[in-house]
């Protein structure tokens, strides 16, 4: 049986690397969620309204993805949609240490919850959210890194 897995994070704003996550993991579940985490300790630039908006427009003809946001431990959220899937995306082993660590507090948590890691395309192993922000508020293209919808919202926010 396949089951709904939840994507958690900030998105702020959403990579071609996490988009290569989504498209990969599709066909691998009923349907994934896409949460936004509104608790992050990260200053973000975009409001959660704002990324939820942007996920919107890039997922509108996804049938299987849902975009929603939360609050709190992503283990109480995937009980709460009944999700026993939290789907993460691996760049790099700075990554696979930090994901590692919090898997396990997952489990503790949440037994019946697995986490589910795909490794990044080496393509897209490199792009972070932060990298393309930091581009971005410089002037610099960043249109192979982000879809073509997030590009936009970047120069409106950076170069009004």
């Amino acid at each position: 049986m396949r089951s709904i897995a939840v994507y958690p994070g900030s998105f702020d704003p959403l990579t071609n690397g996490h988009l290569d996550i989504i498209r990969r993991a599709n066909p691998l579940f009923e349907k994934i969620i896409i949460a936004v985490a509104s608790n992050s300790k990260k200053e973000s630039l975009f409001s959660v309204e704002e990324r939820i908006q942007l996920l919107g427009k890039v997922f509108k003809n996804w049938e299987k993805i849902e975009i929603d946001s939360f609050d709190g431990l992503t283990v109480d959220y995937c009980k709460k949609r009944g999700s026993h899937v939290i789907l993460r995306g691996l760049r790099a082993v700075t990554d696979f240490d930090y994901e590692y660590a919090i898997s396990l507090m997952n489990k503790k948590l949440a037994p019946e919850i697995e986490t589910f890691f795909l490794m990044a395309d080496n393509e897209f192993s490199f792009i972070s959210s932060t990298i393309v922000k930091e581009v971005a508020r410089h002037g610099r293209a960043v249109t192979n890194q982000v879809p073509d919808v997030i590009h936009e919202a970047l120069l409106k926010k950076y170069h009004p």
